[in-house]
């Protein structure tokens, strides 16, 4: 990912966060027939010394999980807030005009080998945790203890889990640092104009990392 160091951001707990707050995972690995993707909720399950370890499942009939070699790297991409940024937005479009919109977008990127796993007992314990993590937004969270042991099973059985050992990640915050601190508050009265949830939480972004120009 092409990453100014305007834009970088390398604090492992930052990046942690953001993996854990935006779980949806585009896990993209290379097979015989070119590069496929797969858009999965994958859980982040911290290491000391190192990022972590992500894992996550695929549906049987979902050929992903054959068709990559065991070991291999794959990349997961995990986004967040984005926001498209009009050039009506900065002050000095009236004065020269020499201005362009851009998109103002939090990616992470996670690399590593990754292997399939089909162990009925990894299956469970993994889908226990995602649930677990997930419904905390429910008044009465969903366990998966609530369903039936034989249809869990059965359920088990039509996934294949993915499990990546992360060795390299790459976090990119691009939200408006390369810009000076007018066209930053131009932006965010932009923004703020608006009046939508997105349009907000982008203008929070660009207020806490306010321009290093």
């Amino acid at each position: 990912m092409y990453t100014p160091k305007t834009n970088a951001e390398e604090d492992l707990p930052t990046l942690r966060k953001f993996v854990r707050d935006n779980p949806l995972c585009a896990l993209v690995t290379g097979g015989a027939k070119g590069m496929v993707a797969s858009h999965i909720p994958m859980v982040l399950h911290e290491e000391a010394g190192g990022f972590g370890v992500l894992r996550g499942h695929v549906a049987r009939a979902n050929p992903q999980w054959k068709e990559f070699a065991a070991g291999e790297e794959a990349l997961g991409i995990f986004t967040g807030p984005q926001h498209y940024i009009s050039a009506s937005w900065y002050p000095e479009k009236l004065t020269h005009g020499r201005e362009v919109p851009t998109w103002n977008y939090v990616a992470v990127h996670a690399y590593g080998p990754l292997r399939a796993v089909e162990d009925p007992a990894w299956l469970l314990e993994h889908l226990r945790t995602l649930t677990d993590e997930n419904e905390v937004i429910a008044a009465v969270p969903w366990k998966v203890a609530d369903a039936p042991t034989e249809f869990i099973a059965k359920l088990c059985g039509g996934i294949v889990g993915l499990e990546m050992q992360v060795v390299r990640v790459e976090g990119k915050w691009k939200v408006s640092q390369n810009r000076n601190e007018r066209d930053a508050a131009g932006v965010m009265e932009g923004l703020d104009g608006l009046g939508t949830a997105e349009a907000k939480v982008m203008r929070e972004l660009v207020e806490a990392r306010r321009p290093l120009v």
